[in-house]
């Protein structure tokens, strides 16, 4: 009980009401402490009328008036006379005189607390004012241990008060929370975990009904976000599907391409002038198709091989791909550029840097041709003390948005209409197996430009590998 929302309200709401009687208390014992010294004036002052309205009154009635105001001596004064009125002998001497006439708040709880931290029974003096115009002071001896005994059973009378209200103002604070703040709240818990032990099921998401604002808040809050993961869930679930399909599909179509590639190199052989201008463009299709597969298959893996690293000729790499899009793209729209030192040669494998390199020449075409405009595309590298880079460059139109903001992502980041979005995500792994990055430098109405950073040190590729 104590670690639940409603039992900690309940022992903070006795605490804090207990707090406030406390509080209370002191000013209370002052106040109590200074009616009780009032009505021993009172009683002292009729005490003394008596006597004076009969002078002739015997030691034994005024022995008994004195103990009946519980006091040994009482002075009157009226008309600027000052009149020992009544007296007895004291037990002591007179400890401290207290002057109720000009006392401020703090000093009767002072006086108060100082008397209730005194055991001893000590003689005090007391001046006041007659009730009711009777004088012009009047004062009295008195004793301070039935007054204490009087102050601690009132103390305590409003302690054993206190408890009581701060027991019975809990537990209706309990009953309250319970009711309007831990029931709903056990309610939204409940939702929750109906929802997780199906999120896929839409007929599981809570149902915002709390009337207190701030939890219905927390319920639509809540209900939003279940249906956002319930749509998200139902997406992964069909690209799942969607993958597996497409895994098995480009399984059988690569070997039914392979055996086309086959018949493609008896074609190649013919000496008919048609079919030598159009021999190179069905291989390089059917080989784009081959890739195509091959790369989905390489994603539906969910991991590349670890490159094997070599020093390669970066020129001669390049070149190839340059000639295979040349291929592809025959005279006029697109035009290539190389800017290669012919020494430079890097440590990469030379396959995998290959497929980044065709991936980034590639879809820079794809959108200069989809643009309609002419345009050119530029390989350039150099590098330095640290790193190898490499850049492609493209005159196109820039990449769209929605290709911007899931530019890494399977199946979103696809730039072209029909793309599926694999080609910069695993040339991004595979340069990643190479400890390097693929960055996305600028992109816009001037064209887009990627750059491969490849480090020379061994430790970013063990990091890498880790």
């Amino acid at each position: 009980m104590l670690n639940s929302l409603s039992g900690r309200f309940l022992i903070l709401t006795m605490a804090f009401v207990m707090l406030a009687e406390v509080l209370i208390l002191v000013p209370s014992v002052a106040r109590f402490r200074e009616d009780y010294l009032l009505s021993r004036l009172e009683r002292a002052q009729i005490a003394s009328l008596a006597l004076l309205a009969n002078e002739g009154i015997d030691a034994d009635l005024e022995e008994e008036l004195l103990r009946n105001a519980e006091v040994y001596n009482v002075v009157l004064r009226r008309d600027e006379a000052r009149q020992l009125v009544l007296s007895s002998p004291l037990p002591g001497p007179i400890h401290e005189t207290y002057d109720l006439r000009g006392a401020t708040s703090w000093d009767l709880i002072r006086d108060a607390l100082s008397e209730l931290l005194d055991p001893v029974n000590r003689v005090i003096r007391v001046i006041g004012y007659p009730v009711n115009d009777a004088g012009q002071l009047i004062e009295i001896t008195m004793q301070t241990g039935p007054m204490r005994v009087a102050m601690m059973d009132y103390g305590l009378r409003v302690l054993a008060l206190s408890a009581v209200i701060s027991v019975l103002t809990a537990v209706l604070l309990f009953l309250a929370v319970r009711q309007l703040l831990v029931k709903p709240i056990k309610g939204v818990i409940r939702g929750m975990q109906l929802y997780a032990e199906a999120p896929e099921d839409a007929r599981r998401i809570i149902e915002p009904n709390a009337g207190i604002r701030e939890l219905r808040e927390a319920e639509e809050a809540l209900q939003s976000l279940e249906t956002q993961l319930t749509a998200a869930l139902r997406q992964k679930e069909r690209l799942a599907q969607l993958g597996g399909a497409v895994a098995k599909i480009s399984h059988d179509l690569r070997n039914i391409l392979t055996s086309a590639q086959l018949f493609t190199d008896r074609i190649e052989l013919s000496e008919d002038p048609a079919v030598q201008r159009l021999a190179p463009k069905l291989v390089n299709s059917i080989s784009r198709a081959v890739n195509l597969c091959e790369s989905t298959l390489a994603f539906g893996r969910a991991e590349e091989p670890a490159p094997k690293l070599a020093q390669v000729r970066l020129l001669d790499i390049v070149s190839d791909v340059i000639d295979s899009e040349r291929l592809a793209v025959g005279d006029g729209e697109v035009s290539f550029s190389e800017d290669i030192p012919a020494t430079l040669s890097l440590r990469a494998d030379p396959e995998q840097l290959y497929r980044v390199l065709f991936n980034l020449v590639r879809n820079a075409r794809q959108a200069i041709l989809a643009s309609g405009e002419e345009g050119e595309i530029s390989v350039a590298a150099w590098e330095d003390d640290e790193d190898w880079t490499i850049t492609v460059t493209d005159t196109g139109p820039g990449l769209p948005p929605k290709a911007r903001a899931n530019l890494f992502t399977p199946f979103q980041g696809g730039a072209s209409k029909g793309g599926s979005g694999l080609g910069l995500v695993i040339s991004a792994e595979l340069i990643r197996g190479h400890g390097g990055q693929l960055l996305l430098d600028s992109t816009g109405d001037e064209g887009t430009r990627f750059r491969i950073l490849l480090p020379k040190t061994m430790v970013a590729l063990e990091d890498a590998a880790e």
